[in-house]
């Protein structure tokens, strides 16, 4: 193939430069020659990029500069790496020579002259130009000057990754700082240790938000004091810190490391007038015995977190407690839907009157039979319902089922039953709910009296807001409900406060029943409730009750009702019509 045809096809398969250098030229060997009309075109359009663009090609091995615009040529006076040119380096080098070679139509990329720090960051652009052979190859080079982009993206980059109060990495800055740590050194030589302080909004509330950034940073200057060279800090949450710990020794490295924190935060920190200690809670994962990425691994020393908040330790992760997480949440996630689809079942059990043996009533108990989990228990399931705050939701239905279900039974039966049900409603809804409405409005649907519902509250539920607790008691009565305090005995119970609030029955606790004939001391405890019920005009129900000789001695005590598998299990509802009728007839 000749010179001619060599530039045509150049000129249909390469840069749109290169195809205007070679198109304003009238003779293609005005190009291999380098006459001067083809070297004033190419300077012409040279200057008229507005970028720093330059013609190279190969001599003697070496790249060399047939032709550069005046922002080349100030690039080149202003270059960092001290080289010839801006481009003599050996991997910009080979990147050119690939094009001239033949071996790549046209090439970009991105390229930075001179160091980390004060290096400047281009992209480069190489296209071929016309030539007779390789010997005599020629490309143009472009250079983008990127480096403001570069440092702005750098800055953009570390202040998404960097705590702005503390100037520790935050949580995406921490995982990603772990996981180039594990991928360099091996993920078994590292752990995770998670420090949550306690009561920190109580901090704000007392000193204001800027005595808890104080705060903050005095635990960030302490906690950095407890590192060895090799460890990192960060800040993963408001009042949360995250170190990566690297094992020199063994696991007992994360221990060593959690006990110095425990002992650096021990200290008062003083804030204005005050003088706060801040406790904390420590929990610990081993990236060798969790064999997961760092993500994974520090939702898993969360997780031992979690549990250190319970316990009062530190607390290493164990694979069961994401088993048990999880858990969790699939519950939480099914419960959603079984409440709102209404495929909860309800059961009752009965109460029994001790004196005549005839039934009184029946508490009602929500149960939960999922169609791929199984049978759930209401120990599991409740627990579940009050962390995600289902248990408002969960505890109206209750209300309304168990009180449309004791309507059905009056219907069924022709005539209004003597019976009453028990409702058990959780501490955290009498919290957050308007109980009194609930029950009013319940009341009015299924055109009940009031005295055939009895609201069942746990000690706890009065004691953590005896206030509030007295209002919605007082309002409860308002609309002539019963109201018992459940398990009664296993609380902290003001007996002022239990004198004050409008009570009608005392449960006593199971742990009590269960036993009590051969336990002197569960006696005299039962004996004494039994007592201080009579004395406040209470009524009193026993719970747990398996034996008749129990039965009896309970009623010989003066104990009004009782309930447990002697009498009944907890029954379906048509069931516990059958019961009911049977015991009344």
């Amino acid at each position: 193939m000749d010179i001619a045809a060599k530039a045509r096809m150049a000129m249909r398969t390469r840069s749109p430069v290169s195809g205007i250098l070679v198109g304003r030229v009238s003779n293609i060997a005005d190009i291999v020659n380098e006459t001067p009309a083809y070297i004033a075109i190419r300077q012409t359009y040279l200057e008229a990029l507005p970028i720093a663009a330059a013609v190279l090609a190969l001599h003697d091995g070496d790249l060399e500069i047939h032709a550069a615009n005046t922002a080349w040529k100030r690039l080149d006076r202003q270059r960092v790496s001290g080289r010839e040119h801006i481009l003599d380096g050996v991997g910009c080098a080979d990147e050119i020579v690939e094009v001239m070679n033949g071996d790549a139509a046209a090439k970009q990329f991105d390229w930075r002259d001179g160091g980390i720090i004060d290096g400047r960051h281009f992209t480069v652009s190489v296209a071929p130009l016309c030539a007779s052979d390789r010997a005599d190859a020629r490309v143009l080079v472009t250079l983008l000057d990127r480096t403001s982009e570069v440092q702005t993206e750098k800055s953009l980059r570390l202040e998404m990754l960097t705590d702005s109060l503390t100037g520790l990495m935050n949580r995406a800055g921490f995982v990603e700082h772990l996981e180039t740590r594990m991928a360099d050194d091996g993920s078994e030589n590292y752990a995770v240790m998670v420090v949550d302080l306690a009561r920190f909004s109580r901090v704000n509330e007392c000193v204001g938000s800027l005595g808890g950034d104080e705060l903050i940073i005095t635990v960030a200057r302490r906690l950095l004091s407890t590192l060895r060279g090799y460890d990192l800090l960060a800040r993963t949450g408001a009042n949360e810190f995250a170190m990566v710990v690297r094992l020199i020794d063994g696991p007992g490295d994360v221990l060593h490391v959690a006990r110095r924190v425990g002992e650096v935060l021990a200290r008062p920190c003083k804030l204005s007038d005050f003088e706060i200690k801040v406790d904390c809670a420590i929990g610990c994962a081993l990236a060798a015995e969790s064999g997961v990425d760092a993500e994974k691994l520090v939702r898993h020393a969360q997780i031992a977190l979690n549990e250190a908040k319970r316990t009062q330790r530190v607390e290493m992760y164990q694979p069961a407690a994401l088993a048990a997480s999880n858990r969790r949440f699939t519950l939480e996630t099914e419960l959603r839907r079984a409440i709102e689809c209404e495929s909860l079942d309800m059961a009752f059990q009965p109460l029994m009157s001790l004196d005549t043996g005839r039934i009184a009533g029946f508490e009602a108990l929500a149960r939960w039979n999922h169609p791929d989990l199984g049978i759930i228990q209401p120990a599991e399931f409740i627990a579940v319902a009050e962390e995600s705050g289902l248990i408002v939701p969960l505890g109206r239905w209750a209300l309304n089922r168990a009180l449309a279900t004791l309507k059905s039974w009056d219907e069924e039966a022709h005539r209004v039953l003597p019976l009453y049900v028990g409702v058990n409603l959780s501490a955290i809804q009498v919290a957050r709910d308007d109980i009194a409405g609930l029950v009013g409005g319940a009341l009015r649907d299924y055109h009940l009296s009031g005295y055939r519902l009895s609201v069942e509250l746990t000690e706890s539920a009065i004691v953590a807001d005896p206030d509030r607790a007295g209002r919605t008691l007082d309002a409860l009565k308002s609309v002539d409900a019963m109201l018992a305090m459940d398990d009664f005995g296993t609380g902290f119970s003001n007996l002022a406060s239990l004198q004050k609030l409008p009570i009608d029955t005392l449960k006593i606790d199971r742990s009590f029943i269960t036993g009590m004939l051969g336990d002197p001391d569960k006696v005299a405890i039962v004996r004494a409730i039994l007592s201080l019920a009579q004395a406040l005009g209470m009524t009193t129900t026993a719970e747990g009750i398996e034996s008749r000789e129990l039965a009896q001695t309970l009623a010989a005590l003066g104990c009004t009702t009782g309930q447990g598998f002697f009498y009944a299990p907890a029954l379906e509802s048509g069931a516990a019509l059958k019961f009911a009728l049977d015991s009344l007839s």
